[in-house]
């Protein structure tokens, strides 16, 4: 685990194996959420980026009659 530290100006800088595990590149946004007691950064994606994000997705699941 890697330890960062917020800078005066409320900067925090991403380690770089975790950059590169995620494949940051400058200038990428993200969206700052504050859930459960802990800060999660979550990337922005274009909408054309998700283009077959769900294929192979099990749509079997039963469901209601009313919810089809």
């Amino acid at each position: 685990m890697t330890t960062v530290t917020v800078s005066p100006k409320y900067q925090v800088v991403i380690p770089e194996d975790v950059r590169k595990a995620m494949g940051v590149r400058p200038g990428e946004k993200f969206q700052v959420v504050s859930y459960d007691g802990r800060v999660q950064l979550i990337p922005v994606r274009k909408m054309r980026d998700m283009k077959g994000l769900l294929r192979g997705m099990d749509t079997t699941i039963t469901r209601e009659a009313d919810r089809v």
